[in-house]
C-alpha cells in the first residue's frame, strides 16, 4: 500500500489524483460538470453531479496507475469551500441543489444582520465578514425557504454540509458526518479561537445545532469508503479545504510565507503561525490547518473572478478557443493602448466587499480588440493580487518574506506571472508541482497513513520550476496601479 488517492473537488469539476509514496502524481482523471444559474445573482451545483464525478475520477484514475484497492494506504480530500448542501440522514437525499460559494443570494440576509449591528461580534469569533460568500446565511436561507426543514432540523432528521462532508457521507455510505477545522472555519458559524461551533451564532441565524458535522484535525480518520467504491475499504485520512491545501501543498508552514492559488478565483494566505491576527483591513482571519490538535492561522484575501475571467473571454465573448491562447493574444496587444477590466461579475471579494458591484470595462478605443481584452484580462489578477498584499502587509506586523509562491490553472501562463511580479514588485515563485491542492491533500493522508515525512520533511521535498523577478520600472508600476484603483472606485460608485 504505497499510493495515495488525491480527490480534487472543485467549482467547475473533480480530479482525482494517484501519487506514490514520494509524492509524485502518477495518474489523474478529471471531470466537469454543469453550471446551474436558476437567477441573476444565483449559482448552483447538483450535488448528484458532485459525486458521481469523484466517484468516476476515483475510478478512472486508479484504472489508468494500473493498480488495484490493495496498493492504495489512503484517501485525501480536497474541495471547494463556502459550497451549502442540505440532505436527508435516512435516505442521504438533498433537500435543494448545492448553493455555490459564489451565489450571492443572501446579500439581503447579511445587510440585516449589519444592520442590526452584528458584524462585530461575527468577525471577533469566526474571523469572517458579513458576506454572501460564506455558508452560514445560505443555510439560514434554505432553513427559511423549505417547508418544515427547520422543524426537521431540530429534530436531527437533517445534515448540514460544505462538499468535504457530502463527500465523506456518500464515500462511508452515510456511516461519517464530518469536516475539518478548515472548512469550518468558513461556515460563518465556527469559533476560530475556541475551535467549536459557536451557539451564539447559530442562535442569531436560527441554525439548529443538530445539523452541524463533527469537525476533525486536517489528518485525522474521517472514516473508510464503501467496499464496492473501489474493490475494498480504503481509509480517508486527510481533508483541507482547497486554498488550506493548497498552503499545505505549497510547504507554507513558517508564519511569514505566501502562496496565492489562481482557479476560478484566485485566493492568497499569509501564514501568521499561532497568532490569530485580526484585520483592519476587510482580510479575513482564517485557520490554515489544525494539526495534531494545534491550530496555525492565516491572513486571506479571496477574488472572486480569476481564471474565470478568461471562461468569460471562451465562453462569453467567445473570442478564444482555449484559454492558452491568451498568453499569445496580451503579447500581442497594443502597447499604446490602456484598456482595463474590473471583472466583478459577481461583486468585489476583498479588501473591499461589494457584492452589489458589476463588471466594467475602461479605456475602449475604436481599435480595442480581442488581444487588448486578454490582456486587461490577464491584468485584472494581478493587480486585485496586489491589492490584497498591500492589504495584508498592512495587517501583519512582522515581516512578510518577500517571495509569493503560486499555484492553478493561470500560473501555468508566463505572460500573466511575469505582470504579477512586475505589479507586486517581488519575486514570484512556480513549483514544479503546480498541483498543489491535491498535493495538500494526498500529503495529510500520507503523513497521517505513516508513508510521509511531517510538515519540515515534506517541506524539503519542496521544488522551484521558475522564479519571475520583477522588470517594470517603479514609475510605470505605480502609474499603472493607480489607474487601476480609479477603476475600481468608479466601479464602486457605479454598482
Amino acid at each position: 500500500m504505497s499510493h495515495i488517492l488525491a480527490i480534487d473537488q472543485g467549482t467547475t469539476s473533480s480530479r482525482a489524483i494517484l501519487f506514490d509514496a514520494a509524492l509524485r502524481p502518477i495518474a489523474s482523471a478529471q471531470e466537469e460538470f454543469t453550471q446551474h444559474y436558476p437567477a441573476p445573482g444565483w449559482m448552483e451545483h447538483d450535488p448528484a453531479d458532485l459525486w458521481a464525478s469523484v466517484a468516476a475520477t476515483m475510478r478512472a484514475a486508479v484504472e489508468k496507475a494500473g493498480i488495484g484497492a490493495q496498493d492504495i494506504a489512503a484517501i485525501g480530500i480536497t474541495n471547494q469551500r463556502e459550497t451549502t448542501l442540505l440532505w436527508d440522514r435516512a435516505t442521504g437525499k438533498p433537500l435543494h441543489p448545492a448553493i455555490v460559494w459564489q451565489d450571492r443570494r443572501t446579500a439581503g440576509i447579511c445587510a440585516e444582520l449589519k444592520t442590526a449591528g452584528h458584524e462585530p461580534m461575527i468577525t471577533a469569533r469566526t474571523g469572517l465578514l458579513l458576506d454572501p460568500y460564506f455558508s452560514g446565511t445560505k443555510l439560514k436561507w434554505l432553513l427559511d425557504s423549505l417547508p418544515g426543514a427547520r422543524d426537521r432540523a431540530r429534530r436531527g432528521e437533517l445534515a448540514f454540509g460544505t462538499v468535504d462532508s457530502w463527500l465523506i457521507w456518500n464515500l462511508t455510505g452515510g456511516k461519517v458526518h464530518a469536516t475539518d477545522a478548515t472548512n469550518a472555519a468558513r461556515t460563518l458559524l465556527f469559533d476560530i479561537g475556541e475551535n467549536r461551533w459557536d451557539a451564539d451564532i447559530c442562535a442569531l441565524l436560527d441554525i439548529p445545532m443538530a445539523l452541524l458535522p463533527e469537525v476533525r484535525d486536517c489528518a485525522a480518520d474521517f472514516g473508510k469508503t464503501r467496499a464496492d467504491l473501489l474493490g475494498r475499504e480504503i481509509p480517508i485520512l486527510g481533508v483541507a479545504g482547497d486554498q488550506q491545501a493548497a498552503t499545505m501543498g505549497q510547504a507554507c508552514f513558517q508564519p511569514g510565507m505566501m502562496k496565492s492559488t489562481y482557479g476560478t478565483g484566485c485566493f492568497a494566505l499569509l501564514n501568521t503561525g499561532a497568532d490569530r491576527v485580526p484585520s483592519s483591513n476587510r482580510l479575513l482571519t482564517t485557520i490554515a490547518y489544525r494539526l495534531d490538535g494545534r491550530t496555525t492561522y492565516a491572513l486571506e484575501g479571496s477574488i472572486f473572478i480569476a481564471g474565470a475571467v478568461v471562461q468569460w473571454l471562451r465562453d462569453g465573448l467567445k473570442i478564444i478557443r482555449a484559454a492558452s491562447e491568451t498568453q499569445h493574444l496580451a503579447e500581442t496587444a497594443d502597447p499604446a493602448q490602456e484598456v482595463l477590466l474590473v471583472p466583478a461579475f459577481t461583486g468585489l471579494g476583498a479588501p473591499y466587499w461589494r457584492p452589489d458591484c458589476r463588471g466594467a470595462i475602461f479605456g475602449l478605443t475604436r481599435n480595442s480588440g480581442p488581444a487588448e481584452l486578454a490582456r486587461a484580462a490577464l491584468e485584472s489578477v494581478g493587480y486585485q493580487t496586489r491589492d490584497l498584499l498591500e492589504a495584508m502587509r498592512a495587517d501583519w506586523n512582522a515581516p512578510a518574506q518577500g517571495v509569493l509562491r503560486v499555484d492553478g490553472g493561470m500560473a501555468a501562463s508566463d505572460w500573466a506571472m511575469q505582470f504579477l511580479s512586475d505589479i507586486l514588485a517581488a519575486p514570484v515563485d512556480r513549483p514544479v508541482v503546480t498541483e498543489t491542492t491535491a498535493l495538500g491533500a494526498a500529503w495529510l493522508a500520507g503523513w497521517r497513513a505513516g508513508l510521509c515525512p511531517g510538515p519540515e520533511g515534506f517541506a524539503q521535498s519542496w521544488a522551484l520550476e521558475r522564479r519571475f523577478a520583477p522588470a517594470m520600472p517603479e514609475d510605470a508600476r505605480e502609474a499603472r496601479y493607480a489607474r487601476w484603483k480609479s477603476a475600481v472606485a468608479a466601479t464602486m460608485a457605479a454598482g
